[in-house]
């Protein structure tokens, strides 16, 4: 696959990266039940099929995606074969029913380095990112922006980004230390980010990653709620319940002459629309086991016409499954977020 630089300083990365949220096993925000087995079956065949880059985040099964990734590259060598990129900014308890805060006080980021570090069986983290604002400690941005530059002088970090930040929260961090990238919510049910984020990101030479780019599961082209698990997330969201359900499902049957003429699945049409936004670097596309990279793994060599990218457009207004609103916190009311954001874009 050929492929792109993260922004201006970042690392080359294949346009599609293997993302490892629903290998955390049962959890608040599980998918399921999970095979350890089969999760690191399925991250050694992305990486020798050519992906060179696997997401995580310790909070993803509290710890358990960490460690499932660590074994799953141990027959790699990371940071060459295959670059890690993990989070921080997501805390719990021993006790796990005392639920998941936000935290990025400067000290709390460093615990969870070195926790990463550990979990991960590697020296370095290749992209450490916030995973959400704080929205939990009222730790100013900028004081945990600069220990992001701290860990990188140590050589515990080689680049630094974020997830799911506004535009304000952004110059706040480019103020102190060049952002490498920011991961946000991307895809067809969802085209919030490419509105002023993505345009920001271009400007400042920050790179963009998608999540979500099949909007966990809609777009697959084989979804259907009878197949999850009682304790999956999904089932108690809201974007899964009618009417938005019903219109995602009809986009993609909308969709399906389209992505057959170009000889795939409608998964990796999505996909390719995603990474056919002008300044994004890639897109991170989840599996658990090695089956689901068929999904999408032709996606890279999908090249988008311009009478494509109009035929999906009246496809979305005809379905009516507009763009979303944009990502809201778990377990933060929307008045709590408001009234963070705005203090930040006052600061």
């Amino acid at each position: 696959m050929v492929k792109r630089q993260l922004g201006s300083q970042g690392p080359e990365l294949t346009p599609i990266g293997l993302g490892t949220w629903a290998m955390g096993g049962r959890w608040e925000f599980g998918w399921g039940p999970t095979d350890d087995a089969d999760s690191i079956a399925a991250v050694r065949r992305a990486v020798e099929s050519g992906v060179n880059w696997i997401d995580t985040a310790p909070v993803y099964g509290l710890g358990h995606a960490e460690e499932v990734i660590g074994k799953a590259i141990e027959p790699f060598q990371a940071g060459e074969d295959v670059l890690v990129l993990t989070k921080c900014g997501r805390r719990w308890s021993q006790d796990r029913d005392l639920g998941i805060r936000y935290d990025l006080r400067p000290e709390s980021i460093r615990e969870e380095c070195e926790r990463s570090l550990t979990q991960l069986g590697i020296e370095r983290i290749d992209l450490y990112q916030f995973h959400w604002p704080d929205y939990g400690t009222g730790t100013a941005v900028e004081a945990s922006w600069g220990t992001m530059g701290e860990l990188v002088r140590e050589g515990k970090v080689r680049w630094t980004g974020v997830c799911n930040f506004t535009i304000e929260l952004l110059q706040c961090c480019e103020a102190v230390r060049h952002v490498d990238s920011l991961q946000q919510p991307l895809s067809l049910l969802n085209r919030h980010a490419c509105e002023q984020l993505v345009p920001w990101c271009r400007e400042h030479g920050t790179g963009v990653i998608a999540y979500s780019p099949l909007a966990s599961g809609l777009l697959t082209g084989s979804f259907s709620l009878d197949r999850i698990a009682p304790d999956d997330w999904r089932r108690r969201a809201p974007r899964f319940r009618q009417p938005g359900l019903g219109r995602a499902l009809a986009l993609v049957e909308r969709l399906r002459p389209l992505a057959e003429g170009h000889g795939v699945g409608v998964a990796a049409l999505a996909v390719a629309w995603v990474l056919a936004v002008p300044g994004m670097t890639g897109a991170l596309v989840g599996a658990r086991r090695p089956a689901q990279l068929d999904f999408w793994s032709s996606a890279g060599s999908v090249e988008l016409t311009p009478e494509d990218r109009e035929e999906i457009e009246r496809a979305i207004a005809e379905t009516d499954a507009g763009a979303a609103e944009p990502p809201s916190p778990p377990g933060v009311s929307p008045e709590r977020m408001a009234a963070v954001l705005a203090a930040a874009s006052t600061d």
